[in-house]
């Protein structure tokens, strides 16, 4: 790993991949929040130059990138008299990751993320993780390469960054289970005849947190949970098994670890992710952070419940995947992006998109993944199985 700055003088090189993106907006907002700790190796898009380059001209980034080359002479345009290096296009955007910043932020999303991350894990990074395909897809290939290279992985998710800081992961024998929360959605009190009517409109709307579209239904789903099992299998030494999710409506306790000596530590905070992301920037020291601060004498109870398999089958249908091994858990991946992209358009009802999923992972004969190629074709052809199910 990379030698942490040893002060303040000497400030933190960082890029940001997928800075117009939700994580990457709040990751621009700590990095403007703290100037004399941060320096901008590079930042990259896929289509918004305007937002890109105003936040590389704000940062004074050394590099700005879009993904989307019909989009380079906006950006081209929009930096003209800076000395901020333009470039674009998918290799492009690996070539910052491969730029020499002890910290890169991988908060590209879909499996467009699965390069550059890897490319920034192949040099030794710290990788601020917020890409799951990264680890559903191909996570016995990334935690490899993070073995191999040195590289270190903190995770921004909420839910495995809550883990990570009460995780001890010097003794892990000592671990009993890790326990994932979940908010429920927006119809964890649904009955399936109810969700059998659910709008895209209504979906996206998540009770506690503020995010895109595609993230906010697989809250509704639950399925975020079963990728998220996957995603802590990988990251924790820990047995599929040992991984529990719980329901916790109130989004404050983000996770916990509980030890055979009956103890349990939990990560507490106001749903706010800010405060994941300062974690991973500053790792292993700590930064402020503009995020909401837990008043305690204003929280009135904290409930739990365990979540119902029946109404939401996406759970089980991940843990399979994982047991399954194979490429099981890359085709669950695209086939539930493709199946929530075609439900927020109406081409599908809610209720329809775990049911894709589910014969997406019939069509799809198991075989073992070799190569990040392997990952990538069984992600294409898994997408176009999901586009042509009924």
């Amino acid at each position: 790993m990379p030698p942490l700055p040893s002060s303040k003088t000497q400030p933190r090189s960082v890029t940001v991949l997928g800075s117009t993106g939700s994580i990457g907006k709040n990751a621009v907002k700590l990095l403007e929040l703290h100037r004399d700790r941060f320096r901008v190796e590079a930042l990259t898009a896929y289509s918004n130059a305007g937002l890109l380059a105003a936040q590389a001209i704000s940062l004074n980034a050394r590099r700005a990138v879009i993904g989307d080359e019909a989009h380079y002479l906006a950006l081209k345009s929009a930096l003209s008299g800076t000395n901020i290096e333009v470039h674009a296009g998918a290799e492009a955007i690996v070539e910052a990751a491969r730029l020499p910043a002890h910290t890169v932020i991988a908060g590209v999303v879909g499996a467009a993320g699965l390069m550059p991350t890897l490319a920034a894990i192949q040099r030794g990074a710290t990788v601020a993780l917020a890409n799951k395909e990264c680890l559903v897809c191909a996570g016995a290939l990334m935690m490899e390469e993070v073995q191999k290279r040195g590289a270190t992985l903190i995770p921004v998710d909420s839910e495995h960054n809550a883990i990570f800081q009460v995780f001890d992961f010097d003794r892990p024998e000592t671990v009993d289970k890790i326990i994932v929360t979940a908010s429920g959605g927006p119809f964890r009190t649904f009955t399936q005849e109810q969700m059998q009517s659910v709008t895209p409109e209504q979906a996206v709307r998540h009770p506690n947190w503020d995010m895109g579209a595609k993230i906010s239904v697989d809250s509704a789903t639950m399925m975020n949970k079963g990728l998220e099992i996957i995603e802590a299998f990988h990251l924790f030494p820990v047995r599929e098994e040992q991984i529990e999710v719980l329901v916790h409506p109130e989004s404050i306790i983000h996770s916990m670890v509980s030890y055979i000596d009956g103890s349990v530590l939990a990560q507490m905070g106001a749903p706010d992710m800010g405060t994941p992301i300062a974690y991973a920037l500053a790792w292993p020291a700590r930064i402020e952070s503009a995020s909401r601060r837990l008043d305690f004498t204003t929280l009135k109870r904290l409930t739990f419940e365990a979540p119902d398999p029946e109404r939401f089958p996406a759970l089980s249908l991940a843990r399979a995947a994982l047991k399954a091994g194979g490429n099981a858990s890359a085709v669950l991946n695209a086939a539930n992006e493709v199946a929530v992209a075609r439900f927020l358009r109406g081409d599908i009802g809610f209720c329809d998109i775990v049911k894709i999923i589910e014969k997406t992972l019939e069509r799809m004969p198991n075989s073992a993944l070799q190569s990040l190629e392997d990952v990538l074709e069984i992600d294409g052809e898994s997408r176009r199985i999901a586009q042509e199910l009924r």
